[in-house]
């Protein structure tokens, strides 16, 4: 999972890169923008470059077909910037030129393009540094009404940009550089242009490993049995806990997933793992990320999962019920003459 509420800006360049087929060609500005003279420009722009990465869980890897990454420009390009070997605004002009030389398709529309460092941005658990580059194509008019001297001025401007709606993008993370670094991206919708922006441009190839597979079950696991369940029966907190607690166990007693013997041994009727499987296909679909049948547990994704699965029902200011197994020990009821909840607890010994 791709987080970036902590994040911070520490440079940002922006440059405009045309169509080179079209003759069009490259501006390059002469240093990095400034924000710290506004307090509204960057959180805007955050909303902006990130808003898009929010439901994206695929992760990439640059690659070369040679085998030598360092003959992928762009990885080569930024390994040297995370090592310190060239500056920030001088990276950024390296970008734009490598971006424009492959922009040779007719149908590819030039634009503003946006590299940012960023602070704090964290996937699987950890925190890392980042390289983003954006890239703006579309344009929209907007209107501007103006209070003047007991009156209103309108103005519009025809070459506005919608802050929803980021035409290209790809963050890079400073993490597995042996791999091809931790790489994240989003497109339009146009097909030459996500060709070219992901295989031109970038040369990257989906991460999909046992770590990526793990996650994302262990995901699609957790936000089944805490809100899908809800909508299909009346199912007690006990119980959801304990169900994420077999879970969990399932995947560290065993070295492979198979969804068929998970279905059985955490739900055991037909009806909820048919209810999972299909849970499962619309995460797959929504998220064009594909979790196999079978593959290798991955015990770090397991062990950064556990700590946000639920294991303590929260009983008002007073009291935490941690439950680790065996929901049939735990009985809830209600309390007529003191109109309140309550568990009651069955136990062999106490320690």
């Amino acid at each position: 999972m791709f987080f970036h509420q902590d994040a911070t800006f520490q440079n940002l360049s922006i440059h405009r890169v045309g169509n080179r087929a079209q003759d069009e060609f490259y501006i390059l500005s002469e240093q990095p923008i400034d924000l710290s003279q506004s307090e509204d420009l960057p959180p805007l722009l955050m909303q902006y470059f990130m808003h898009p990465f929010a439901k994206i869980k695929e992760v990439y890897n640059f690659y070369h077909a040679s085998g030598d990454l360092i003959l992928n420009e762009v990885f080569a390009l930024t390994k040297r910037f995370f090592e310190g070997r060239v500056e920030f605004h001088q990276y950024s002009e390296s970008i734009a030129k490598f971006l424009y030389e492959v922009s040779n398709h007719p149908k590819i529309r030039g634009g503003e393009l946006y590299i940012v460092e960023l602070n704090n941005v964290q996937i699987e658990g950890e925190e890392h540094n980042a390289i983003g580059i954006f890239k703006s194509e579309s344009k929209e008019p907007f209107i501007k009404i103006e209070p003047i001297h007991g009156n209103f001025q309108i103005g519009y401007d025809r070459n506005g940009i919608n802050i929803d709606k980021l035409d290209k993008g790809v963050i890079i993370i400073n993490s597995e550089v042996e791999c091809g670094y931790k790489v994240l991206v989003t497109e339009s919708k146009n097909i030459q242009d996500s060709v070219s922006w992901k295989d031109d441009f970038l040369n990257i190839i989906a991460r999909n490993d046992s770590y990526q597979q793990t996650a994302n079950l262990l995901w699609v696991a957790k936000e089944f049995v805490s809100g899908k369940l809800d909508e299909i029966y009346e199912i007690e907190p006990a119980a959801k806990v304990e169900l994420l607690n077999k879970t969990i166990k399932y995947f560290k007693e065993n070295e492979t997933f198979e969804l068929e013997e998970f279905k059985e041994e955490i739900f055991g009727d037909e009806q909820t793992s048919q209810l999972f499987s299909e849970f499962k296909e619309n995460f797959e679909s929504e998220y064009e990320s594909e979790i196999p049948e079978t593959f290798q547990i991955n015990d770090y994704a397991t062990k950064k999962a556990q700590s946000s699965f639920k294991k303590v029902i929260k009983l008002d200011k007073n009291f935490k019920v941690e439950i680790t197994g065996k929901s049939d020990y735990i009985e809830k009821g209600y309390d007529e003459e003191k109109g309140m909840n309550y568990y009651k607890l069955y136990f062999e010994s106490e320690t």
